[in-house]
């Protein structure tokens, strides 16, 4: 899951991005409006934390301009600014939710977790697949009932499927989902992930894409 985090305060950007890594998202930040805007024109986001009140021009041209090209990744508006006619306005505009700071991770992890089920249709907060269930809630996993481990990445890489089931994801697809901006890998990461996968949640779950990548499930 892929977040960009509108955010012009330094330190309320360290301390969520690494609150909100811990719940299996990968963090993208910008803080002002122009770099939001080029930002969402180089990469889609599972979801979008705007504030208001950014250096330059307000929260609210970041959201208008995504709106306007009918971008519709989930956006929670995130600020300082509680007046009810301000709510009003961010939700008119095409917010999904807001939150008021000071706030809990927690509840913000929540939030987020809700506007994406809700962008994608889905009710039960559980993905499943077979016997393979995934809670992002509580980042665990399961399979026919049974708690199966899993590191960060090999997480990251399973949700990153989980949340296309059906559609091939490439390998530069899967490590912008998983490393997002975080650097130069090696070239078999991936595959080495894909792996250890399938030795802990069976062989045939996940399908190789010859000359492509990876896909969990039948082809959507």
């Amino acid at each position: 899951m892929k977040l960009l985090l509108v955010e012009d305060d330094a330190m309320l950007v360290e301390v969520v991005a690494l609150g909100l890594r811990r719940y299996g998202w990968e963090v993208d930040s910008v803080g002002d409006a122009v770099g939001a805007r080029l930002a969402t024109l180089d990469r889609r986001y599972t979801a979008i934390l705007l504030d208001l009140g950014l250096p330059g021009a307000s929260g609210f041209s970041v959201l208008a301009s995504l709106r306007e090209r009918y971008d519709t990744t989930p956006v929670l508006i995130v600020t300082a600014r509680d007046k009810l006619s301000e709510r009003i306005r961010g939700l008119d505009a095409g917010a999904d939710d807001y939150i008021v700071k000071p706030f809990q991770l927690d509840e913000l992890s929540a939030r987020l977790r809700a506007v994406v089920r809700r962008s994608q249709g889905r009710v039960s907060p559980v993905l499943t697949y077979r016997d393979i269930e995934v809670d992002p809630a509580r980042r665990t996993v399961k399979r026919a009932g049974n708690a199966v481990e899993l590191s960060m990445n090999e997480y990251r890489t399973l949700l990153a499927l989980m949340e296309h089931r059906g559609s091939p994801l490439g390998r530069e697809q899967l490590e912008d989902l998983v490393y997002g901006s975080s650097g130069t890998i090696e070239s078999n990461t991936i595959a080495v992930y894909v792996h250890h996968l399938r030795a802990k949640l069976g062989n045939d779950v996940i399908a190789t894409v010859h000359g492509f990548g990876y896909r969990l499930g039948e082809p959507s």
